[in-house]
């Protein structure tokens, strides 16, 4: 089977791949105990009468008039807690509200200057117990942390983006709708199927067949019983230990929400379970968030293409070690 250049179009993200069971349990267990060694869960935070809620709301009004939806959204909390924790910044004289000229239903929040001065007090405090904890690592140790924090917090807002979304694998039935996705996003980008694309291929209607053979497989992205994406692997014929990673392309609707990263890491998982040494594709420079996306993921570029894919159109190689 030849394979088609790789329509990833999706902001890069730094998700990591889906962790075994025990994995996750003791990353679970690390997020308890973060949460409450810095004292998250106390009903205020050291000596001032600010619970967390509170403060974060405190630094969200510092510069700026918000709304009680626009801080719920701000700190990713419901607006009766926002309403209430804004209430109780009022009654202590840290935040003030007045109606809102655009909106009767809804009020404007900002911190008082005696509000500014606690938020001060409370910038200093935790400055202070973050200097003593950075103070336990070196320099090294504090890059590393800020790193895999940056990496936690981004896969974080990337699965809830995710919410609804199902990978799973292909079946008959999905046929007909994976391979309107590719003929419209290959239109989108101009890969016409009179050049050398994979939406030229005769089997793009008949994808479940084409893989469900050994080592091989195909997963498509449902949301609400519509199909709005897919990925597969399958052997790269004449190269043993080598798969291609194949007919990777999402719908413009599900574009930035870290689904390309994520569906690209489990097909890597699948092809190290098969037993391949290497993952190979191809791509074309008009595609220039996919290129960055293999980048990103570990693919190095390579000289010349492997194999006769069919697709010379194609005209950038790239390969992964596994």
């Amino acid at each position: 089977m030849s394979s088609p250049c790789q329509a990833t179009i999706d902001e890069t993200s730094q998700v990591s791949a889906i962790d075994p069971p025990q994995t996750c349990s003791s990353l679970r267990s690390l997020s308890r105990l973060l949460v409450r060694q810095l004292g998250l869960l106390n009903s205020a935070l050291g000596e001032l009468p600010i619970s967390p809620v509170q403060a974060h709301a405190m630094i969200e009004i510092d510069s700026q008039e918000l709304s009680i939806k626009q801080i719920s959204m701000a700190l990713n909390i419901d607006k009766s807690n926002a309403s209430r924790a804004v209430t109780q910044l009022c009654e202590k004289g840290y935040a003030k509200s007045r109606n809102n000229p655009r909106d009767s239903r809804s009020s404007l929040c900002q911190l008082t200057s005696q509000g500014k001065r606690q938020l001060k007090y409370l910038n200093q405090q935790q400055d202070q117990i973050f200097t003593l904890i950075l103070s336990q690592l070196s320099t090294n140790q504090i890059t590393q942390l800020e790193s895999s924090l940056t990496q936690y917090t981004r896969a974080i807002e990337y699965a809830n983006m995710q919410q609804g979304y199902e990978i799973r694998s292909i079946t008959p039935e999905d046929n007909p709708h994976i391979a309107r996705v590719i003929r419209h996003v290959s239109a989108e980008y101009g890969l016409t199927p009179d050049k050398g694309y994979g939406v030229a291929d005769p089997t793009l209607d008949t994808l479940y067949q084409v893989y469900d053979k050994p080592k091989a497989h195909y997963w498509v992205i449902e949301a609400k019983s519509v199909i709005w994406g897919g990925a597969g692997i399958a052997p790269l014929d004449g190269h043993p230990g080598v798969c291609e990673l194949q007919k990777m392309y999402f719908d413009n609707k599900i574009r930035g929400k870290g689904l390309a990263r994520r569906l690209a890491l489990q097909t890597l998982d699948f092809a190290r379970s098969q037993g391949y040494e290497s993952c190979y594709l191809e791509t074309t420079a008009c595609l220039k968030e996919a290129v960055f996306l293999y980048e990103k993921l570990g693919f190095k570029h390579l000289d010349k293409p492997l194999g006769n894919t069919g697709h010379d159109a194609c005209e950038i190689p790239m390969m992964i070690k596994l």
